[in-house]
């Protein structure tokens, strides 16, 4: 696999970033570059600075262990950044993605009845399966109302998959639904770049990115700053057109019997705010009505 500007922008944007004075190095002379030189990281790695130069212009097939961690600590990179640099490694050697086997059609692995009674046995949360391309391919009955600026009123019927990516980039609902839109473009820019690293071949992946890198400003500029993530856990606002502010906790949970599937949940915490706007979304979710029609009931009751 040749990826050898991906290891080469990598390599130089985790470089620029660090400064000699938060390694240890005096600084001497005027400096041309941001962050190290070279030769610097070299030394701090332990490696020669013929060597290292020939790692960032992309010729990293070949390279152990032991240099992808002196690497990683001369470069201070993060867990996810760590494995980001093995993934890249192993694509230029041609090793199977993280050795993991080769995953099957996404939306024949989530269309599976067990999975979605299991996500439909969430009463009290958002669930839904997402895959490396950021499809949104199954949700519970709550998920569906949560999502429904996302999924729109005639996704489904025109057979189009809802996508998190398009949505987030190429739809300006998506700043109203997401307060804390800079915040969440670079998580998922973030999350991608980590997924084109696991798997350079994911086709689907590549024309995602070459379709938002053509359409969108914010995820060319985010995509070429090479910032990797994983979603895990952690906490996320959402304003949903029907009951207002959400502040929810999400976990991401691997489908182990589907590779690159992940199952997310969204819960709140118990007695707060937004556990009752939530509850309130799940008992309109559950009606005939839809969150939309919902909303409008709603207004119309409460005008004198």
């Amino acid at each position: 696999m040749d990826n050898r500007e991906d290891v080469r922008e990598f390599l130089t944007t985790r470089r620029a970033r660090i400064t000699p004075e938060e390694v240890g190095l005096a600084t001497t002379g005027s400096r041309r570059v941001p962050g190290l030189r070279r030769s610097e990281v070299a030394t701090l790695a332990g490696l020669s600075v013929e060597y290292y130069a020939r790692l960032e212009r992309g010729q990293i097939a070949g390279a152990s262990s032991s240099v992808l961690e002196a690497l990683a600590r001369a470069l201070q990179l993060d867990d996810t950044e760590r494995a980001h640099l093995y993934d890249l490694a192993r694509a230029a050697d041609g090793i199977p993605t993280s050795s993991r086997p080769r995953r099957r059609t996404p939306a024949k692995a989530a269309s599976r009845l067990s999975l979605q009674w299991a996500l439909e046995a969430i009463t009290d949360g958002v669930a839904f399966v997402r895959d490396p391309q950021q499809n949104l391919l199954a949700t519970n009955t709550l998920g569906r109302a949560f999502y429904s600026p996302v999924i729109g009123d005639d996704d489904r019927a025109r057979g189009r998959t809802p996508n998190l990516a398009r949505f987030q980039f190429l739809d300006p609902t998506s700043h109203d639904f997401y307060p804390d839109w800079d915040l969440f473009a670079e998580m998922c820019v973030g999350t991608m770049r980590t997924e084109a690293g696991r798997d350079p071949h994911d086709r689907g992946l590549q024309d995602l990115v070459g379709e938002l890198s053509t359409r969108s400003e914010t995820f060319r500029r985010l995509w070429a700053a090479h910032d990797v993530r994983t979603h895990g856990t952690g906490t996320k606002r959402f304003q949903h057109p029907v009951v207002g502010e959400l502040t929810l906790a999400y976990e991401e949970l691997a489908v182990t019997a589907e590779p690159g599937l992940v199952l997310l949940v969204y819960t709140a915490e118990p007695g707060s705010p937004s556990a009752e706007r939530l509850r309130l979304l799940a008992s309109w979710a559950g009606s005939a009505q839809s969150p939309a029609t919902s909303a409008h009931s709603q207004e119309e009751s409460a005008t004198p």
